[in-house]
This record gives structure tokens, sequence and C-alpha cells, in this order.
């Protein structure tokens, strides 16, 4: 495999981890994306000042108000984040 078809696997490997651990496996509820946040991404979870920030945090993840993150929600996310890290962002 690639790299990026190993960061693709990787991706929704991680998804699927976290999405079966209740309710429906296509999705993950609040309590599954807050356990996925602390686990895989633990700095940007240490880096919010507040509780009240970090719950705002995960109801802007859900994009169509349905109270999961699917799938697609999820790679956005992670695709924002990527380009948030990234030290060649064109400033605009």
């Amino acid at each position: 495999m690639t790299q990026l078809e190993t960061a693709m696997a990787i991706l929704m490997n991680t998804f699927d981890t976290y999405a079966a651990s209740e309710g429906s496996k296509d999705s993950l509820s609040k309590s599954e994306v807050k356990t996925l946040l602390e686990k895989e991404l633990p700095g940007l979870l240490k880096a919010a000042k507040n509780q009240d920030e970090v719950d705002k945090l995960l109801k802007g993840l859900d994009f169509n108000g349905d109270s999961e993150v699917d799938f697609s929600e999820f790679v956005v996310v992670v695709a924002a984040l990527t380009c948030a890290c990234h030290d060649r962002i064109v400033k605009k």
C-alpha cells in the first residue's frame, strides 16, 4: 500500500473502531466523538480553556444536526484539522 492508501485505511479503521462502541456502527455519538478526540487528538482537547468550548466543538462536528457524526462529517473535520496544522497553508 502507498502512504496515502495507508493513511486512508487508518482513517477508516479509526472511525469504525469508535463508531462500533455503542449504537449505530455508521456514526459516532457525542460520547464516542469525545472518546475519539481524547484518545486520538489529545492536544486538541487540552488546548480548550473550558468544557463549554469542548461542547461547542463537539456540536460543531455534527453538520446536519442529527446529534451524531457520520463518516463524511468525520472526514471533513479531519481534513480541516489537517489543513490547519499544515505549515504551507496559503494565507489569504
